[in-house]
């Protein structure tokens, strides 16, 4: 296992809470988990945006933008739901996962 294969559900409740807030599209969500460290290609994000539609998360249409044609995604009830769950458990797991913070990396003393 990679470092990687850890991140790929804070990447799923990333992009829904980005749906959650307006309606998103393939390569700006590239775009925004970019600038949180995150680097996925088309060929790994779309299967996912996909498959987070068949779950019942996410819809999806089709959009023109002038002589383009976009899909763009948008949070479901369900995937509102999810979320809000999912948002409980990380508040959770965080605060075990920082309760000793003596593992941290930081300024030496």
């Amino acid at each position: 296992m990679t470092d990687k294969d850890l991140y790929g559900g804070l990447i799923r409740l990333h992009v829904l809470h980005h749906a959650g807030e307006e309606p998103i599209f393939g390569l700006g969500i590239i775009e925004e988990l970019r600038r949180h460290g995150y680097e996925l290609s088309a060929g790994t994000l779309y299967p996912m945006l996909h498959g987070m539609e068949k779950k019942g998360y996410l819809s999806s249409r089709s959009e023109r933008h002038g002589k383009r044609s976009r899909r763009v995604y948008e949070i479901t009830p369900q995937g509102r739901e999810a979320l809000a769950v999912a948002k409980l458990k990380v508040m959770e797991l965080f605060g075990e996962l920082f309760e000793d913070r003596a593992d941290l990396p930081g300024p030496a003393a």
